[in-house]
C-alpha cells in the first residue's frame, strides 16, 4: 500500500513519548463520553457562549446564562477542560482554539450530527458487523438489508444529518465536477446513484441542452421525482428505478457519460466490478464513464484521511456490512478488473474528492 510522504510521515513512525501514547490511549477509552460532552457544550450554547465572551465566564455565569444548574455546568466544564475545548483563567473559563473548530467548521459540525444521529447507538453493534458481514447497527432503525433501502422510512432527525453528511461533500465538488464532465459538452448523461437529483438539477441549470437520467433503487427515484417537482429544468429529468445490486440489472445504453458519485464506494469489491462490467457494456465506443470518490490516501491534508477511514466504520456498522471508503490503488484494480482503463485522473475536486475518467480497455 503506497502511503504519500504527508501520511507517512504520521503512519508509520511512532514519535509519542510514553505519557503521549499513555494519554492518547485513554482517550480512546473515554471518546464515547467526550463527544457526547463536547456535542452539549454546543447545544446547550456554552462554547458559544466562551466564544462570544472576550475575557471569559465564571460558573456562575454561565449557569446563569445557559439555565442549567451549577452542579451540570460544573460536570461539562470540568470535562471540557480535560478534553482541551476549554481553558481556564483566573476563575473564568474561555474557548480553546479546538473549541472554535467544534463551533465554526462545517465539515466538524456535520459529521458530529452525522455521528450522533446515525451512527452513534448502531456502532454497540460494530463487532457483530465485522464478523457477519452485515450492517449489523442498522437494526436500531429498522429491519432493512441496507440503509439505503430504508433511507426514505428513517426518522426525520435522522434523514436530515444523513443527508446533511451527505450533501454537504458531494455539494462542494459540483462546480469542479461539472467542468471536468462537460469538457466534451456531453448530450445524455446517466447518473447512477443520483439520490435526490441534487447534482442532475446542477448540470440542467448549467447546460440548456443535456438531458439527464437517474438511475437508482426505485424508493430514491421517487423520493428525487418529490423533490425536484417544481424545479426548472425538470422536463430533462428522467428515472430509472432498479436494483444495482442485482446482476439481471442492465444499464440503459445511448449515454455519451455515465457518472458515478460517492456511489460506488457503497458497494462491496466484488459488488463495484459487477457494477462497472455491466456500465461498461452499456457503453458506446466513444462514451466515458467518470468516478469521483473520496479517495482516503489522495487527501491534501491527513485530517481528511482521518476522518474518511473512519468513515469506513459506518459502512461497516450501519449502511451494508462490506464497503467502505478505498485507497486508490485498492479501486483502480477494481476499475481494471472490470475491463475499463483510467484515462486521466483529477485530484482535489471540491471538498476533497478525486475524478477517474474511465474508458473501456
Amino acid at each position: 500500500m503506497f502511503l504519500p510522504h504527508h501520511l507517512s510521515r504520521r503512519y508509520t513512525d511512532d514519535n509519542r513519548t510514553a505519557l503521549e501514547a499513555q494519554r492518547a490511549a485513554h482517550e480512546i477509552s473515554q471518546a464515547p463520553i467526550v463527544f457526547q460532552v463536547s456535542r452539549l457544550m454546543i447545544k446547550f450554547g456554552i462554547l458559544q457562549m466562551l466564544s462570544d465572551s472576550r475575557d471569559g465566564l465564571t460558573i456562575d455565569e454561565i449557569a446563569s446564562k445557559s439555565r442549567l444548574s451549577v452542579y451540570a455546568v460544573k460536570v461539562l466544564l470540568e470535562s471540557s477542560m480535560s478534553i482541551g475545548t476549554v481553558l481556564y483563567d483566573n476563575d473564568k473559563f474561555v474557548c480553546s482554539k479546538t473549541g472554535w473548530f467544534l463551533l465554526n467548521d462545517p465539515s466538524v459540525r456535520v459529521n458530529m450530527d452525522f455521528n450522533h444521529d446515525v451512527n452513534y447507538l448502531g456502532m454497540f453493534h460494530l463487532e457483530e458487523a465485522l464478523l457477519s458481514g452485515k450492517p449489523a447497527g442498522l437494526s436500531v432503525f429498522g429491519d432493512w438489508s441496507t440503509l439505503y433501502e430504508g433511507l426514505s422510512s428513517l426518522p426525520e432527525k435522522v434523514q436530515k444529518s444523513w443527508f446533511g453528511f451527505d450533501h454537504y461533500y458531494s455539494d462542494g465538488s459540483f462546480a469542479d465536477a461539472f467542468k471536468v464532465v462537460f469538457e466534451d459538452r456531453p448530450k445524455r448523461l446517466l447518473d447512477v446513484g443520483g439520490n435526490t437529483g441534487k447534482w442532475a438539477l446542477y448540470c440542467v441549470g448549467h447546460d440548456s441542452e443535456v438531458e439527464i437520467t437517474i438511475m437508482d433503487l426505485p424508493q430514491q427515484i421517487e423520493l428525487m421525482k418529490s423533490n425536484i417537482a417544481s424545479a426548472a429544468g425538470v422536463d430533462r429529468i428522467q428515472g430509472y428505478g432498479c436494483n444495482m445490486l442485482s446482476e439481471d440489472t442492465v444499464f440503459p445504453t445511448g449515454f455519451d457519460v455515465v457518472w458515478f458519485s460517492q456511489f460506488l464506494d457503497c458497494f462491496s469489491e466484488t459488488e463495484i466490478v459487477s457494477i462497472l462490467k455491466r456500465a461498461a457494456k452499456a457503453l458506446s465506443p466513444d462514451a466515458k464513464i467518470y468516478i469521483m470518490e473520496t479517495l482516503w490516501d489522495r487527501q491534501k491534508f491527513e485530517t481528511a484521511s482521518y476522518v474518511l477511514t473512519q468513515t469506513s466504520v459506518y459502512f461497516t456498522a450501519m449502511a451494508n456490512g462490506n464497503s467502505k471508503m478505498y485507497h486508490s490503488q485498492d479501486f483502480i484494480s477494481l476499475v481494471e478488473q472490470a475491463g475499463l482503463k483510467v484515462e486521466r485522473i483529477h485530484d482535489n475536486i471540491g471538498t476533497g474528492h478525486t475524478i477517474l475518467r474511465c474508458s473501456v480497455k
